[in-house]
């Protein structure tokens, strides 16, 4: 049965010094139709990634709208999570031998889910592959049970899609009536029947990991992990994963580090349940660090939380991003957020969020990575020139406000022409698609 996440409330109102009021009068303009409306999010964890970072500032956002959202977690097994993950890589590119096991294992936990499913809602919102089961078996079940709008959200860049696994997905989304995709490329070949919209994830400015936070606050966190704050920092804050290239980072350090020996390199991931490969990195990672102590893998298994996340973030003098494929990358957002530079690949949502370079580098390899962060070490007023752009360009385009009034937008739409129901009487629409 998916587990229920408790949130910390929020206040739309905290947001005005960022936006103005004028935007916060525009939301609540937009939740006015939909207050009351029950909306239910569903994914597969609740902490470690930038899907349960959205929802945790989301929910309470929705709440304080006066519309009554729940977030849940579905139950899985390991190996549905080793499941999963092939799933999350074949779905950017990567080949995976997908076979009939892991079809029913996927099939199995879905169904049991959806059995654990009860209650009426208006819009149900679905994250990802790991759960996109969920509308087909709750209606095979009972096509009464729920008059919901369903909703799947798909973070992932689906261009370079494994054709068999991403053919055995599409059966069950397009009963879906509405996706939303990151970036029009996203959007895998020809769908039919489901509304698509095209919406970008975005940052909360009053969270612990994106306020400000004083110079002695810095100063004692790089003090705890030994880091030099006297001494230059480049870092990549990312999950560890064969498409965020950790080791690529590290190629790119010791190029840097052969005329730069004061060089300091700050890794930092998550391990969140749902990526067991992750585990298989850090090991790599380590082992590729070797004895050298001026490369800091850090995770949140030995204290590193959302304020050291900031506290690294606001004291690195260059952050980066070497995705070989990338969904958006959020951590782009938050980095210069926070007035830094930074430089980033040319994959997915990363020149997007650099503004074509105006907010940063962009970097096609390792020789160019090296070259692109060895230059603005050098150049601390280009450094704070970027910093700046990409603060503006992130306050105008990828904050929570924004994804917000998006999402109301979207809902406002899929709403029945004589408003929602708050009892869930709206018919449940055509049947899921028949199991492969």
């Amino acid at each position: 049965m998916p587990t229920s996440v408790a949130v910390t409330p929020r206040s739309l109102q905290a947001y005005i010094p960022f936006v103005g009021e004028e935007v916060i009068q525009r939301i609540r303009d937009l939740a006015a139709p939909l207050k009351g409306a029950k909306v239910l999010h569903i994914n597969a964890t609740s902490y470690g990634g930038g899907v349960a970072e959205i929802l945790a500032t989301f929910i309470p956002l929705l709440q304080d709208l006066g519309i009554e959202a729940d977030w849940r977690v579905i139950e899985a097994s390991p190996d549905f999570f080793n499941v999963s993950k092939s799933m999350h890589n074949a779905m950017q590119g990567m080949y995976i031998p997908w076979n009939n096991t892991m079809a029913d294992m996927w099939r199995d936990t879905n169904k049991a889910n959806a059995d654990g499913i009860d209650g009426d809602y208006d819009f149900v919102i679905v994250h990802d592959p790991q759960p996109a089961g969920l509308l087909h078996y709750i209606r095979e079940r009972d096509p009464k049970v729920l008059g919901a709008k369903w909703i799947w959200r798909c973070h992932l860049d689906t261009t370079e899609s494994l054709p068999e696994v991403w053919d055995f997905l599409k059966g069950y989304v397009q009963g879906y009536d509405a996706m939303i995709f990151t970036m029009e490329e996203y959007v895998k070949g020809t769908i039919e029947g489901p509304k698509l919209a095209v919406i970008r994830p975005a940052i909360d400015p009053t969270s612990t990991k994106n306020s400000e936070i004083s110079p002695q606050v810095v100063r004692e966190v790089l003090d705890r992990y030994e880091i030099d704050p006297d001494r230059p920092i480049i870092a990549q804050i990312s999950r560890f994963d064969p498409w965020k290239d950790p080791l690529g980072v590290i190629d790119v350090y010791r190029m840097l580090k052969i005329t730069r020996p004061e060089l300091q390199l700050i890794m930092v991931a998550s391990m969140a349940n749902d990526d067991p490969e992750a585990w298989s990195f850090y090991e790599r990672i380590v082992r590729k660090a070797g004895e050298d102590y001026d490369i800091h893998v850090l995770t949140n298994l030995n204290g590193v939380g959302n304020l050291e996340v900031n506290t690294f973030q606001s004291a690195a003098d260059v952050l980066m991003q070497k995705s070989i494929r990338e969904g958006f990358g959020l951590v782009v957002a938050e980095a210069l957020w926070k007035g830094k530079a930074f430089v980033g690949s040319p994959a997915g949502g990363i020149p997007m969020q650099l503004a074509g370079g105006r907010a940063g580098r962009v970097a096609q390899n390792t020789e160019e990575f090296a070259r692109c962060i060895s230059e603005l070490l050098d150049d601390p007023p280009v450094r704070d020139m970027l910093g700046h752009v990409g603060r503006e360009h992130v306050r105008e385009n990828f904050l929570t406000t924004r994804l917000l009034e998006d999402h109301l937008r979207l809902m406002n739409s899929l709403a029945e022409p004589g408003g929602f129901s708050q009892n869930g009487a709206k018919p449940a629409g055509k049947q899921g698609p028949k199991a492969k």
